[in-house]
């Protein structure tokens, strides 16, 4: 699903306009962003937590050239998700 999707199935379940379902989307999106800027943990209870992990700086090559290539350390967003997504993705049929 993308963005635009989310927008439109959110507008079709309550009474708002796109153009406001899509504000709505984008705060929440927005104010998720900032939360992790900040180094803050996102938990959406039946969702997943949303957090910052640092990846150390590590030795990497180039795939064309073989080529030995520094790669710095970065921090990278990680998603774990719920109880309740891991149950239904593994859910028995």
């Amino acid at each position: 699903m993308i963005k635009s999707e989310l927008v439109t199935k959110l507008a079709e379940q309550t009474n708002l306009t796109k153009t406001d379902a899509e504000n709505i989307v984008s705060t929440v999106f927005r104010e998720i962003t900032k939360a992790l800027v900040k180094g803050n943990r996102v938990e959406l209870r039946g969702f997943g937590v949303l957090s910052v992990r640092e990846r150390k700086p590590r030795v990497g090559r180039n795939p064309k050239t073989g080529e030995k290539v520094d790669v710095a350390s970065k921090k990278v967003p990680f998603f774990k998700a719920g109880k309740s997504i891991n149950e239904a993705l593994n859910k028995k049929k």
